[in-house]
Parts: C-alpha cells; sequence; structure tokens
C-alpha cells in the first residue's frame, strides 16, 4: 500500500497473462528486450493485470478491472491467465472491500484486459455491472473508438465490458482531463490508443501516476523509443512519454506500473553520469 497524504493506493491483481513478445515489444530487438524479460518457450512474456483499490474523499475508488469472470475456456487458454491468488474480486475481498462497496470505477482505456471486469454475467440478464452501486468513467474519445472498432482493434474491443454500463446510465464519458475527487485526476496520455488515461493522484504534497498503458512495462517508461506494437500512434506514445518523463524529474512522483511482473513501482531519476533511469520502490500487493 501506498499513502499520499489523505489518499491510499492498493495494488491488487487480476492475475498474470502471458502474451507473445512481438506484441509485447514490438519493433525493439529481441536481444535487448530480453535482457530484461527472458520469453518462455513458446516466446510468450508474462504481463500482471494491476488494478487499484484507492481511498480517497471518503469514497472508495477502482482503477481498471482486469479480464474479469466471462471469458470461456477457450479465451482463458488464449489469454495463458493465470490466478493462483485468484482475481480482482478475491484480492478487494482481502481488503475487505466487496463490490457493492465501490463507488466510482476509473477505466484508463476499454481494451479487454483494462475493462472486461466491469461487467459480470448474471442469472436472468445477459450482463451486469460488477460494482453496481459505482459510477464508471472513461474518456469520451476512447468510448466511441471502442464501439467502432476497426481491423486493427476488433479483437480488443468487446461491447459487453462498457456498452450495457453506458445503457443503464452508469458511464460517465469524460472530455479531457477531469478532477473526480479532491487529489484524484484523470489525464489523458494518448499514443496507446487516443482516448486512453492514465491517473494522477496529488495529496500532502506528494504526487503519484497510474501509467497504465503509456508505458506496459517499466523499462517502456524509461526508454522513449520502446513500445509495445499494441501502441495504435506510437509517435505519439513516444512524445506523451516525454511530457511524463519530465513530470516525473520536477515532481520526484511516484510512477505505478500495471503490467511489470518486476518493477511495479520506481521513481524516474537522474544519475551520477547524468543519465535518466529508474529507481524501483518496494510494494506488495494485496
Amino acid at each position: 500500500m501506498f499513502t499520499l497524504g489523505d489518499i491510499q493506493i492498493h495494488l491488487v491483481s487480476d492475475g498474470v497473462v502471458w502474451v507473445d513478445s512481438g506484441g509485447a515489444w514490438g519493433l525493439v530487438p529481441r536481444a535487448l528486450w530480453s535482457r530484461y524479460l527472458p520469453p518462455d518457450e513458446q516466446s510468450r512474456v508474462p504481463m500482471v493485470l494491476t488494478c487499484l483499490l484507492v481511498r480517497a474523499a471518503g469514497k472508495t475508488l477502482v482503477v481498471d478491472t482486469g479480464l474479469g469472470d466471462k471469458l470461456n475456456r477457450r479465451m482463458i487458454e488464449l489469454w495463458g491467465l493465470e490466478r493462483p491468488r485468484g482475481g480482482l474480486l478475491d484480492g478487494l475481498a482481502r481488503l475487505g472491500v466487496a463490490p457493492q462497496d465501490v463507488n466510482l470505477v476509473i477505466n484508463t482505456h476499454l481494451h479487454a484486459d483494462h475493462c472486461a471486469g466491469n461487467t459480470r454475467l448474471a442469472p436472468g440478464e445477459a450482463v451486469a455491472a460488477t460494482f453496481p452501486n459505482a459510477e464508471y468513467v472513461v474518456q469520451r474519445r476512447e468510448f466511441e473508438d471502442a464501439l467502432r472498432p476497426n481491423e486493427r482493434t476488433r479483437a480488443t474491443y468487446f461491447a459487453d465490458n462498457y456498452a450495457p454500463l453506458h445503457e443503464r446510465g452508469q458511464l460517465r464519458l469524460l472530455d479531457g482531463d477531469t478532477t473526480l475527487l479532491p487529489g484524484v485526476r484523470t489525464v489523458v496520455t494518448p499514443g496507446h490508443t487516443p482516448g486512453h488515461q492514465s491517473v494522477l493522484f496529488e495529496s500532502g504534497g506528494e504526487s503519484a501516476l497510474f501509467v497504465a498503458d503509456l508505458a506496459s512495462y517499466a523499462v517502456h517508461f524509461e526508454r522513449l523509443g520502446w513500445m509495445t506494437a499494441y501502441d495504435v500512434e506510437p509517435l505519439v506514445t513516444l512524445e506523451t512519454k516525454r511530457r511524463w518523463q519530465q513530470w516525473a524529474l520536477d515532481t520526484g512522483g511516484l510512477l505505478i506500473f500495471q503490467h511489470d511482473t518486476q518493477v511495479a513501482a520506481a521513481h524516474f531519476v537522474e544519475n551520477e553520469r547524468g543519465g535518466r533511469v529508474l529507481e524501483p520502490v518496494a510494494v506488495e500487493y494485496a
């Protein structure tokens, strides 16, 4: 857990997936990225599905919801999904939080591994909100793109994860950077998708950024030219990272990485040789 002034942030895992290394590393040569994360015999690398439980301003927030429980056996196998300690709801339960206790759900974007847990299958109803009393939020641009996927994006945008929430008035669409609660603000960080957003926390003179897929692995943040093949606007990703690298240097803010299995959080600093590097911070998952 991290405490920033009046804000508490817990990291909660929805499991680990195994993805093709070509997707995770894009144009980065294998000889370089494999030093950081060796692949398995199928040339796959692991990605943890990190979500956040946040307590701020008397409210209980969840940031991203992982893959949820709607996957069939074939999809579980395709994702290589492993949950040795259960999923998001199990982690929340260990923290004393039931689904009905959650007031706000922030989706950084609507790729399935970030939002499929928004909804669940319920008896007598095709799809129900996993968090029945929560308001869900996402950027309007992201929602519009998700409703009209193309050949590049249709394998990760699935309407059951978000459209029913919008139809029932439970999903609010944001237009740009938005303060949701005192000390909790969404900031548009385009590149991975045009409507991708990260979450900025500021309280007690401290700050933290939930990076999400602006940098899927920590080293993606450290190295401007490194990014995944999933980024639909890679040159935009590069410039967005440049901006937030400078923010991290100027503020000393904590960076929380969503998919990295080795570096969940870090500070970005200048070392004695003038290089810009990450200094990992120890963290435990719920």
